[in-house]
This record gives C-alpha cells, structure tokens and sequence, in this order.
C-alpha cells in the first residue's frame, strides 16, 4: 500500500484528493497539510511514500517544502502551473515528478504509483516546455555557424559539401569543426555528431543533406 500525505491551500482540492485516493485500496492517505511548513512537519513524522505537493501556497511554499523533504519522501507536484521556471525550479528543489491538476484520473493514479517507485513523472506540457528550455541552453555552447557547420555534418557532407553550401573555404570548415570538438570535448566528426543529438542541439529531422 502507498502512503500519500496531500498538499494543498486549498480545502476543497484537499478532499478531493483524499476522497480519490481513499478509495482506491492500493493507497493510504496518511495526512492533509495547508502550507509548506505543516507539510514538512507531517513527513517527517508520518513518513508517506508520496508527497503530493501544490506549488503556490502562503507561508512556505512548495518548492521550499520539497527542498526540505529531500530523502524523507518522494515529491509529486502537482499545480496548475506550466511554465518552465517552476518546472526548473521544482526539479531542481528534488521533486520526483510534475503534474498538472487537469490531469484525468488514472494518469494521475499512475503517476502517484511510478513517484513511489521513484520513477521521473513529467505532465507533457511540463516536458515540452523542459525540452525547450534544455535545448535553448545547448544550443548556446555552439554559434549559428558552427550550428550550420554541424547540421551539414550530420547529414553526411564531408568538409568540400559543406564549404560549398555555407560559400566558405575547406580551411575555414576545418576550423569550425575544430572549435566545436573543443566545446563539445569530443575528438572527430562522428563523436560531435552524436554528442549534438545527446545534447539537443540536433534534432533527428535535421539529418538531411542536399549537396
């Protein structure tokens, strides 16, 4: 059986949480908190699998909580809340996973279940958004034009296709793949390829060349 303590302001989402859980017997819902700190407090003494945990809340929020229960319970956060700030943020603070409120029953259920076993649980929003922002970040290590560089590379030109299709010297390629072999710390073309995509920086969609 899965111990549960719920999270949450708000009363009413409170006893919906409770009623659901409750009646499913593979679950036991140990407690109820309204703010942070009562939810730190309740964990450490009733130590449930799963914390479902709302984000926003007066007092200590969510985010604070989860810092505080790191190795006490596994976090399930679940908000209406999608942006990637507090996706960053509640991933980053040690939660296990990231649901949205609208999410249907039985999606819920199962993430409950996989943050017990201490699975990653992403809504798909959250993991778009997440995806987004990583690639964001990857694809600053590299300039537009080692970008460009790498894009022909991964398509299967060698250094003559590429300086013809970006109109540069053979020696000016050589150049900028030896930049990216540095900022990628990797040692040939094939190796910064499968880095890229490791990355994001790459998408398979982009493996395409036209001499």
């Amino acid at each position: 059986m899965i111990k549960v303590l719920v999270v949450d302001d708000h009363p009413v989402v409170r006893d919906g949480l409770t009623s659901m859980f409750a009646q499913d017997p593979g679950f036991e819902v140990v407690g109820e908190a309204g703010d942070g700190a009562e939810a730190v407090r309740l964990a450490k003494a009733l130590r449930p699998d799963v914390v479902l945990m709302d984000l926003r809340m007066p007092g200590t929020d969510g985010l604070a909580a989860t810092r505080e229960l790191a190795g006490v319970a596994h976090v399930l956060v679940l908000t209406t809340y999608d942006n990637d700030n507090d996706v960053v943020a509640a991933i980053e603070a040690g939660a296990t996973g990231y649901l949205l409120k609208d999410a249907p029953r039985d999606e819920l259920v199962r993430a409950v279940r996989a943050t017990a076993r201490g699975e990653a649980v992403l809504a798909p929003a959250a993991a778009a958004l997440l995806m987004r922002r990583v690639r964001s970040a990857a694809a600053e290590v590299l300039s537009p034009r080692e970008l460009e560089v790498l894009r022909f590379v991964a398509g299967g030109a060698t250094n003559r296709d590429v300086a013809k299709g970006l109109f540069i010297t053979e020696a000016t390629v050589k150049s900028h793949l030896l930049n990216i072999y540095a900022k990628l710390e990797v040692g040939d073309r094939a190796a910064a390829v499968t880095e890229a995509f490791h990355r994001g920086l790459l998408v398979p969609r982009e493996q395409r060349f036209s001499p």
